[in-house]
């Protein structure tokens, strides 16, 4: 597998897991990716914002305009009560699969 790749809605669960922690602007919450993942995941602008988009539809993150650290304008993204539910039910449901996974690998 390459590492910039990221299975089906992969993507959205890591990024409704890195705004747990605050807002942040696009590119930040792709480095956060990047940087927690070891650089195992190497998240593509042209991944990223489709899947921001997704999410802000869905109503699991606003978006508003802000300034970075070196005060350049940017949308920054947060998650909504139903963003922060769906980060546990989203948890729970890759647990369950990666555990399954693991014992085809392990048994079949």
């Amino acid at each position: 597998m390459n590492k910039n790749d990221l299975l089906q809605g992969t993507l959205e669960l890591l990024i409704l897991r890195v705004l747990v922690t605050g807002s942040r602007h696009g590119y930040g919450i792709a480095k956060r990716i990047e940087q927690v993942s070891g650089e195992a995941f190497i998240v593509q602008m042209g991944s990223l914002y489709p899947a921001l988009n997704r999410l802000e539809a869905k109503a699991l993150v606003t978006a508003d305009w802000g300034k970075t650290d070196t005060g350049r304008r940017a949308k920054f993204y947060t998650l909504t009560k139903e963003g922060e539910a769906r980060v546990d039910d989203e948890r729970d449901v890759w647990d369950h699969y990666v555990s399954a996974i693991n014992l085809v690998l392990k048994n079949a």
